[in-house]
């Protein structure tokens, strides 16, 4: 039996988009390993009271697949930049929650490898992080796209050249001056050290 290629996946995912709902249920357990090593990044590290298993993410990313209306999702970058935006939201509508049902009592921000965005501080969380974007996108939609795919869909740097119809050579550029701009962002006060290079493997 042969294993499947990113060329099924993006059969399957050209499927989908045209509207067979059965291509899904084939395509999540093609994509499901690499979902989840996706998702155990960014909840590593995370603090105890963080109660976001990977398992929870992903089965409330499927869900959310299901009912979302595929569009123009045309190969495999495309639909993990789709699940990078679902995940996105999941992450932060999580922190939110846990927050509101503190009472604002102040939940623990959630820690953030330093690879993610370059941070050496613990201290910034997602929520801070999503807002930083919203403001980026307002001042360069496409550095907060990268950031997006990068971040949240663990897209390579060719990848994300890819979906974004540029060069790798721009991605990187974008990339790291995204990281810089987060940086000042999330840092304001807090001392940390110049971003290194793309997270291993990328």
């Amino acid at each position: 039996m042969r294993s499947e290629t990113p060329e099924d996946i993006t059969a399957l995912v050209r499927a989908w988009s045209h509207g067979d709902r059965g291509a899904l249920e084939r395509l999540i357990p093609l994509v499901d390993g690499e979902l989840r090593r996706i998702a155990r990044r960014y909840l590593e590290g995370r603090r105890p009271d963080v109660s976001l298993q990977t398992t929870s993410l992903l089965n409330e990313a499927y869900v959310r697949l299901v009912g979302a209306k595929p569009g123009s999702v045309r190969d495999r970058v495309h639909f993990f930049a789709l699940c990078a935006s679902i995940i996105r939201g999941i992450l932060v509508n999580h922190v939110r929650a846990r927050r509101a049902a503190k009472r604002g009592g102040g939940l623990p921000p959630v820690s953030l490898r330093e690879t993610a965005v370059a941070l050496r501080e613990r201290g910034s969380d997602l929520v801070a992080i999503d807002e930083a974007l919203n403001r980026l996108a307002e001042l360069d939609p496409r550095r907060s796209r990268v950031v997006e795919l990068r971040f949240f869909g663990g897209l390579t740097i060719e990848e994300t050249a890819q979906f974004m119809g540029t060069s790798p050579e721009t991605v990187k550029r974008d990339w790291r001056v995204a990281k810089l701009w987060l940086m000042k962002e999330l840092s304001q006060s807090a001392p940390f050290t110049a971003p290194g290079s793309s997270p291993p493997g990328r």
